[in-house]
Formats: structure tokens, sequence, C-alpha cells
């Protein structure tokens, strides 16, 4: 048996070491050198210099943030200003998530350095932009901001520099005129584009008058030529305005036998404001009453004299109806077009003006355009003002599908978020992403534009809305949800209805849309206490049911001043009626009776009638002692209904019998009268 009593041994207890290498170094000399040994490594000629244990690193706390109201930002290292910045362009607002991931950050990341300056945000909040040029520059990236306004030109110089050696206005290719067709209502501005396009347009318009812009296009000795018609009632002057901005020529249309008429003037205006050259169609001249030198007397009165009186204006006599010298007014076009040399870059970016545009069922919101630039092709991303979208689909002025659209081209373009402004630009984006980016930019400044209208227009104290609290609450408000067939009708309504100034009752549009009143318009209205005005558009499925049900107010109607007469109407039936009283005639008591059923007035009729239903008023002297009505009329022994002057009678009064001799009863009768606005 082995014995191990010379290994065990009781545990005795040591003195402390100053550390556990230094006792391995006293029992291992050869393999721990002492430390005290100038250069170890001569001792031990194998083993690689001792390199001394570094000093412990001395930690002190983190700095306190500095309070929230100072927004110190962070300054620049030595190291960063050394190092060459790269250019990176944004655009206002400057979103934190969007800002993050352009300078390789995540948005956490951006969010904690924000905080260390004492910015709490979120990510899809705005920073302001200092604080993103410094952001940027600590990141290594120059931060270059473009606003409203300056992305065009921006965007235009970035191709500039791109291709510097390029010359653009060799791209530059001859295009067809824009024609814009002018005139007073129903002077034949529509049947003029009915002989040009071999069409029946007029017969289909509703009161026989044109109520929105529409774009033809036609080829003429090979060339094509672009059209506008425009509305002539005095409702649609925006229109008016509108068509001739985007037009290269215009076409006055006077009809032979009226001559200049308000909305002509008005025509001429618009052109001579937009500085497009006027052609003057001298319209209805197969009429017997047709009086041309008379037109031409009041052009040179508005001093654009006619060519063959010395002047320098193009001018013809035609006749829409009979298809008279549609041919020769078609070459003078032309012949404007060659002098003013007329040319676009088909290779340039894609521009379009909105001339209408609506929600149509089963398509969506659908614009119609005229190409001003560019060729617009399907897939392109657009943006135009605060909407966005892509094309889905084109369609030329006959309503066949079509790849693209040179300048000049009228087109019906789908793909819209929502229905773009009338009358705004309409511009190609590289991708539907940066399309999106600039409609938000635009709605933000849009809104921040309307909200201080909105204030410098309606901006009251607080005494005086206080004030004006108990007037309001009396005040007649005609609340209305508009639906009009196209944006470019909305305009006019628009202008008509501020035309409508009343004391009494005050006209209040909740929400306006271009499309067919469907079932959410008319809960809307439903809730609001709002009326539906329809403008030239019918009722979706389901709709009209719903309006029965519910009692709803509607007014719809495909002719504008009848729409906004029925307007007007609805404003008057809000008011309570004011009525007149109406003088019939005069009876005098003669004798008074007491008779068993009661007392009763023997009077003699002295003026006019009385009549036995109409109210009564009982005078004794110049004072009126009783109002009232009376009980019966009798003549002799018969029940009457009217006695006039010179007859006797007997009458009764309910709830009077203080009858006196010389009582003067007078009859009347209160006539209820239609009160103004």
């Amino acid at each position: 048996m082995v014995s191990f009593s010379n290994e065990l041994k009781p545990f005795v207890h040591q003195p402390r070491k100053e550390s556990r290498r230094e006792a391995d170094r006293e029992s291992h000399p050869k393999t721990f050198p002492s430390s005290t040994a100038a250069n170890p490594s001569q001792s031990n000629p194998s083993m690689p210099p001792r390199i001394p244990p570094l000093p412990p690193k001395a930690y002190k706390s983190p700095a306190p943030l500095p309070p929230p109201e100072a927004h110190p930002l962070p300054e620049e290292t030595e190291v960063e200003a050394e190092k060459p910045l790269k250019l990176l362009k944004t655009r206002v607002p400057i979103i934190v998530h969007e800002f993050a991931s352009a300078i390789g950050l995540k948005p956490f990341q951006l969010i904690s350095e924000l905080m260390r300056i004492g910015l709490f945000v979120s990510m899809n909040q705005s920073i302001a932009e200092d604080v993103a040029v410094t952001m940027a520059k600590k990141y290594g990236f120059q931060l270059e901001i473009r606003r409203r306004g300056e992305e065009g030109e921006a965007r235009r110089a970035e191709r500039r520099e791109k291709s510097p050696a390029v010359d653009i206005s060799a791209k530059r290719e001859p295009r067809p005129p824009i024609v814009c067709v002018l005139g007073h209502v129903d002077h034949g501005k529509t049947s003029l584009l009915d002989a040009i396009r071999q069409t029946n347009v007029a017969s289909g318009e509703a009161g026989g008058i044109t109520q929105r812009i529409a774009a033809y296009q036609v080829e003429v000795q090979g060339k094509k030529i672009t059209f506008l018609d425009t509305p002539g009632h005095a409702a649609f002057a925006k229109m008016r305005q509108r068509g001739a901005d985007v037009t290269d020529i215009a076409i006055l249309v006077v009809a032979a036998d009226d001559g200049f008429m308000p909305q002509t003037d008005e025509a001429l205006k618009c052109a001579q404001k937009a500085g497009v050259p006027v052609v003057v169609a001298i319209n209805k001249i197969d009429l017997k009453s047709a009086n041309v030198e008379r037109v031409k007397q009041q052009m040179q009165q508005r001093g654009i004299a006619p060519e063959d009186w010395g002047g320098e204006t193009l001018c013809i006599g035609i006749s829409a109806a009979q298809k008279t010298h549609i041919q020769e007014l078609l070459e003078l076009l032309l012949l404007q077009a060659e002098m003013l040399e007329l040319k676009a870059n088909p290779e340039a970016g894609a521009e379009a003006v909105i001339i209408e545009s609506q929600i149509d069922a089963g398509t969506g919101v659908v614009a119609t355009a005229i190409v001003r630039e560019g060729t617009l092709s399907v897939g392109t991303a657009l943006v135009c003002g605060s909407q966005h979208g892509r094309v889905r689909s084109l369609f030329d002025d006959h309503g066949q599908a079509i790849r693209s659209a040179t300048p000049s081209t009228p087109v019906r373009i789908t793909g819209w978020s929502a229905a773009p402004e009338v009358g705004g630009i309409a511009r190609a984006e590289k991708d539907e992403k940066r399309a999106r980016q600039a409609a938000a930019e635009n709605a933000l400044i849009e809104k921040q534009s309307r909200e201080e209208a909105s204030a410098a227009a309606h901006g009251k104290s607080r005494q005086d809305a206080l004030a004006s609290l108990g007037t309001e609450s009396q005040e007649k408000v005609l609340r209305l949800f508009i639906k009009a067939d196209v944006q470019g009708s909305l305009e006019a309504i628009h202008l008509c209805l501020d035309t409508i100034h009343s004391d009494k009752v005050r006209l209040e549009v909740l929400d306006q849309s271009a499309g067919l009143i469907g079932k959410h318009d008319v809960e809307r209205a439903h809730s609001s206490g709002a009326t539906l005005l329809g403008f030239n558009v019918a009722y979706d499925s389901g709709a009209a049911a719903l309006v029965k049900n519910l009692g709803i107010p509607v007014i719809r109607h495909e002719i504008i001043y009848e729409l906004v007469d029925q307007v007007r109407e609805a404003m008057v039936g809000l008011l309570e009626p004011e009525w007149s009283e109406n003088y019939l005639g005069s009876a005098q008591v003669r004798q008074v009776f007491q008779l068993s059923k009661g007392v009763v007035a023997g009077c003699m009729v002295t003026d006019g009638r009385i009549l036995r239903d109409r109210p009564i008023r009982i005078r004794r002297g110049r004072e009126t002692i009783f109002e009232g009505r009376m009980a019966s009329l009798r003549h002799l022994k018969e029940d009457l209904a009217e006695l006039r002057a010179g007859l006797e009678c007997g009458l009764q009064v309910q709830g009077f019998s203080a009858f006196e001799v010389q009582d003067e009863i007078e009859c009347y009768e209160l006539v209820e009268r239609r009160p103004s606005l």
C-alpha cells in the first residue's frame, strides 16, 4: 500500500506575495528573468525584447449634453477638413430617412447624431438646412440645396454640362401651329371646326354653346394644324385666356350680321395680351343681313385693320354652314405659321400643357394636353404641380391609342394620381420616384401659400371673432358640393358663383371635383347638410336612388347660366318670406243687433269689397281696437262669401262683440312677396 504522508502536507498560512508573477519568478528564476535587468535579452539572446506594459488608461465621464434650446452644430475636425468633399444634391424639405440614406447612414444613426446636438426628430420629420449642411460635411459631402423654380434651370444646366458639344438649336425642327378659335357665343366657332373636321359637334353641345376646351388636329396640304375650340359664354373667360396663352395663332370668329360683341372684344384682348397674331374669320356671309364692310370698319376702330384696308391683319369672309372659303382660311393659317417659323426639339425632355382634366368611369383620371416640347411616350413619369403619374396610355383626338406624341400634338393622358391643375405644365421626370418627390414638394409649397393667403384674407383678432359670434350663428348659409364634367368647368362655375353677392345668404363651397356623382358624394353632402350641384354630369350606379332616399337637394343642369340661376333661387329659398298687406275694402257699422246666436253688426259696404275668408281690422276713430276674422257674412237671408260696395250686410266676428255704431270694418289680404338677395 502506497503511503501519501510525505506528499500531503498540512495547510500552513504563507505570507502574501506582491503578485503571482513574482512568486513564480522566485521559484523559477530561469523561466521568469528578473525585471531589474537592464536588458533581459542580453542574458537570453533567443528571447525577443520585452515590451514594457502600457500604463492603465484613464477614463473620463462623458460631458453632459447641451440643453435642447441651444442647437450647437458639431465642429469639423482637421482630418475631416482635409478630406475632399463629394457633391450631394437635395431638395427641400430635407427628410431625415432620405437624408440619412444619401450620406450613407442608417436613419437611427442620424437620429442619434442629431440627439447629441439637442435635436429630437423622427424618421419622417424634416431638419433645417444649416443642420443638414453641417452633417453632410461631417460625413464627407458638400450639400447643394435646390428650391422650387431652381429645379428646372438646374436640370437644364446639368444636361448642358453632360453634353457641352451638342448644338441644341440644331435639333429644333418645324412643328405644327397651334390655332385657337375665339369669339362671341353663337358666332360659329364650333361650326367652323365641324366644317374643318367634317364632323357635327355643335349639334351635340348643350344649349348650342361650347362649355369646354376641345383639341383637334387636321392635315392640310400634307401639313398638320392643331385647333383649340374655346367657350364663348362670359362665364368661361378664364378658359378663353388659357386657350390664347397656349396657342401660336388665334382665329377671331365674328358673325357678319352681329359684328363685334362683348365676348368678341374680350377674346381679342386675350389674344393681344398673350402676344398671339390674329386671323379674323367673318362668318355667316351667306345670310341676307350680313354686312362684311361694317365688320371691317369695326376692326379698324379696334386697331386691327384688315390687309385690304391697308392694315396687317389677315381677314377672310367664310360660311361655316355652307363650307365656303374654308380651304382659303386654312391656307392663310399655314402662311402665318411659316412667317412665325415655329420649331421645337423632339429629343428634349417632354413638356405638355394641361388643357382639361376629368375623371372617367372605368378609366380613372384623364387629362387632355398638348405637347409643347420633346416627345411624350407611354411609360413616361410626369409631374404637374402637386400631382404626378406615369403615362399608362395615350389617345389622339380620334380616340385611337398611340405610343408617343410629338410637339403640338393633342393627346389624352391616363395614369395620374389625381386630376392635374388645368393650365399647368406637365414635365417629364427620370422615374416615378422623382416625380412623386417633386409633386410632394410642390404640394407642401402650395399648402403654405394657401395658408398664408387664407390668414391674410380671413385674419381676425380674438375680439372681432367674439363680437361676430352672435351674428354668424343667425346667418343663412347655402353649402354646396360641386361636381362637374371637367376641371375647366369648375373654374367657370366658381367665376359665376363669385358674382352672386348677398348680405343675407352666404355661399360656401365645401368640396369640388370632376367626375360622376357617386354614393360617396351623396353621403358627404347628406352629413354636412349641403346641396349637390352637378354641371353636365350624371349619377353613378346607385347614387340616384340614394339621393331619393335621403332627400338631398340637388341642382343639375347642362347649361351654366341656367345652373347659376337655380343656385340663386336656392339661396332665396333659405330666406324668410316677406309679406305685404293688400287693401280690399271696408264697411261701416250702422246698427247693432242682439240675437240669440250672438251680436250681429248691421253694416253698409262703403268701399271695395268684403270677403268672408279674409282677415279684418276694426277701427274706432283712428284707433284699431281688434284684428281677426269674420264668423259669418249674410245679405238678407243668404250666406255670401263676398259683398261689394253699396250693399247692406250683417256680419259676425270671431272673438269680438262690442260693436258700436260708426265703427269701420276694414278687409285686407296678406300677399307673400319673394325676398331679394
